[in-house]
């Protein structure tokens, strides 16, 4: 005899189950194109979702976008399941995708500042000290702006933390940093850059939902982070959430003015 068992005559039931089309979805980011966002055993106690800007092999291109997409289209699954880890990732990450949104808001304004400022415009084009002096706060612009974009941003996941302890729970300050610091990658995904990599290879629906990420994102991030690492229930969270919000959006402010005062000076 076999020692293979034979399978009894399957129901109506069994049919149904096997007339379902093959989806395969990303338990992670929730994307069935996703390049690389699954689990793998770190531990002999269990298994942990691993960040794709963390995995080696793939590009970096790959492991950026897979990552920006993840923090802003699929946040609830991605934050509610953060690993904790080195802070060093994901501030790389950070500083990386700053400096490629706020260097592609530049490039989107710059056509309307021309149209709003012609004669400074000419003034630019064919004036070499205004040239040098135009450039030379170009150089120390971009880079303050995205260093002030990943520090408000660490500074909400710290904040996120704080209000979590008020709540009752544990403090995990790392990964409340980490939160933030991989959260900037909504700047990334729900900028111009963002907007034209999806425009070119998912459509104009996807480019145009990005409008509405870019509001609901935070919101659902902080939410997924209170409540799948810290354990902090619907009501805890959402007050966690916004202690942490106010916090962070003092802190964005003071800094931006003190970024606007130190640049004056």
């Amino acid at each position: 005899m076999s020692a293979r068992t034979q399978r009894a005559t399957p129901s109506p039931d069994d049919d149904a189950f096997f007339d379902v089309p093959a989806t395969v979805l990303c338990a992670f980011c929730g994307q069935s194109d996703c390049p690389g966002c699954s689990t793998e055993p770190e531990q002999a106690s269990g298994v942990v979702a691993i960040v794709p800007w963390e995995r080696p092999g793939a590009s970096l291109w790959s492991r950026l976008w897979a990552t920006a997409t993840a923090t802003t289209q699929g946040a609830e699954a991605f934050f509610s399941a953060l690993p904790d880890g080195p802070v060093s990732p994901a501030l790389r990450f950070a500083v990386l995708a700053e400096l490629l949104a706020v260097t592609s808001m530049l490039l989107f304004v710059t056509p309307l500042g021309v149209l709003a400022l012609p004669n400074l415009a000419v003034d630019v084009a064919t004036n070499p000290t205004t040239r040098a002096t135009a450039l030379r706060w170009l150089a120390a612009g971009v880079p303050t702006v995205a260093i002030w974009m990943v520090v408000a941003h660490a500074a909400h996941g710290i904040a996120l933390d704080a209000g979590a302890r008020g709540a009752g729970a544990r403090s995990q300050r790392r990964r409340a940093a980490r939160f933030g610091l991989y959260a900037c990658g909504w700047d990334l995904m729900t900028g111009p850059l963002g907007a034209v990599v999806l425009l070119l290879t998912k459509g104009a629906g996807p480019a145009m939902d990005l409008l509405g990420l870019s509001m609901s994102a935070p919101g659902r991030a902080a939410i997924a982070l209170l409540s799948g690492v810290y354990g902090l229930r619907t009501a805890e969270a959402t007050r966690a959430r916004r202690a942490g919000t106010v916090v962070a959006v003092v802190t964005a402010i003071l800094s931006g003015v003190a970024v606007i005062v130190i640049a004056a000076w």
